[in-house]
């Protein structure tokens, strides 16, 4: 009977370890995304997508992977929430500006703190907010991509119709949203090919395979392509099993 138990009680504390691993990996996935209507002239477009990253520091290792690689750096929301200390996030967003310039989204979490101090800082920092709006990239042929940001869907911020205003029918458009679920309200004529999201944290523990989420990755859509990452942090527990931490190297061309 004791030895059962200490059987136990081991197998209880390699599981315990390896959910401690899962919430701190620092693993890059890559994706290669080929669209027809890329525009040809901008030849291949690199981004570093990072979502939830709640109360982690980022890891060098990570950084030192993708310098070089990204053309911009795009924040999923959740960079933070309460508790998180203002000194860790302004070291996150500096080590980020070192892959590239940063666009950052508003998550559910991020309202849990003084997020006009936030928005003040970002402001210091020259990091771009897409908050309902859009950014306008333009090649040297006068071919268009546009970066759209909604606002946390969650607590019903979102206006999708506003980024759509700042764009070109016939752009390029990449969309980002903290939540998946903002895909319900993309339709055939908004021709957003790529959606970037998170907050689902993949499920972030996976009992016998089962969670009330389903693991992140990458779903074909009827009217968009959509990415959905486990993050790169957790909530409540720093624990994750079935769902490791991830962040994402992002190479769209034409194709």
């Amino acid at each position: 009977m004791i030895i059962i138990i200490l059987l136990l009680f081991g197998a209880g504390i390699c599981l315990l370890l390896y959910m401690l691993h899962e919430a701190f990996l620092n693993h890059v996935v890559e994706h290669d995304f080929c669209f027809p209507d890329f525009p040809e002239s901008f030849g291949k477009l690199t981004i570093f997508f990072i979502s939830d990253i709640h109360r982690r520091t980022i890891s060098d290792k990570i950084i030192n992977m993708v310098k070089g690689r990204a053309d911009l750096v795009v924040i999923g929301g959740d960079l933070m929430e309460k508790g998180v200390p203002f000194k860790r996030v302004k070291t996150n967003l500096r080590k980020l500006q070192q892959i590239g310039p940063v666009y950052f989204v508003w998550g559910n979490n991020d309202y849990e703190i003084n997020y006009h101090k936030l928005v003040k800082m970002m402001a210091e920092l020259k990091i771009k907010i897409l908050s309902n709006s859009a950014v306008t990239f333009k090649s040297k042929k006068g071919e268009k991509l546009f970066l759209l940001g909604v606002d946390d869907l969650g607590q019903e911020r979102d206006r999708l119709d506003w980024p759509l205003k700042e764009t070109d029918y016939d752009g390029f458009k990449i969309l980002i949203s903290h939540y998946p679920a903002i895909t319900e309200k993309v339709l055939p004529e908004h021709k957003i090919s790529l959606v970037l999201s998170g907050h689902t944290h993949g499920g972030q523990i996976h009992i016998l395979g089962y969670s009330l989420q389903k693991r992140g990755g990458v779903k074909q859509l009827a009217n968009t392509t959509l990415l959905i990452s486990n993050g790169y942090g957790t909530t409540a527990i720093p624990l994750r099993l079935g769902a490791p931490a991830e962040c994402h190297l992002v190479s769209l061309s034409r194709g």
